[in-house]
């Protein structure tokens, strides 16, 4: 286990370097080292699934803050119509997805309410009837692999979406 220690003493350092740091693409970067440190981990504690989402998720993330960084006086400048149009449906459209996603919150029951019989077949014979290391990995990988795959899926509409939203207006 000492991969994990190193990689633990790489992410303090790196995100103390992305807290004192001057420039904030610098500062961006920093944490972006922190993410695919923290996707290593996942993945030398044998949890690939974990490390796909980390991944992804760093990615997007690091290309919305990088964005912002290298053009911040630049991103509410509408130029036309057509553009300012876009943003505000933009931002409609994420406030409705909340005001969904709240009331659908709303409808779960409590946690540990339902009756858990199947996670308790997954503890049980998990691991001996998937051949995995790790009870997350035979759940993910053995039992809900079409579920697994879904959410690469998503995943990867979500990364291509987010580069057709970001790539530059017009062709040169």
């Amino acid at each position: 286990m000492i991969e994990i220690q190193i990689l633990l003493v790489f992410m303090i350092i790196a995100a103390l370097i992305a807290v004192e740091i001057r420039g904030l693409l610098s500062s961006v970067v920093s944490l972006g080292a922190v993410g695919l440190a923290l996707s290593v981990c996942f993945l030398i504690l044998k949890a690939p699934d974990l490390a796909i989402v980390q991944l992804v998720v760093e990615i997007m993330v690091l290309i919305i803050l990088i964005r912002v960084t290298a053009k911040k006086d630049d991103m509410l400048n509408f130029s036309t119509r057509r553009d300012l149009f876009y943003y505000i449906t933009a931002i409609l459209i994420v406030i409705i997805f909340w005001v969904f996603m709240g009331n659908m919150l709303k409808e779960l029951p409590l946690f540990g309410l339902p009756k858990m019989e199947l996670s308790n077949m997954y503890i049980k014979k998990g691991l001996s009837e998937t051949g995995t290391s790790n009870i997350v990995a035979s759940v993910a990988l053995g039992y809900r692999i079409l579920d697994t795959l879904g959410q690469i899926i998503v995943l990867f509409a979500a990364t291509v979406g987010l580069m057709a939203i970001m790539r530059k207006n017009g062709k040169k």
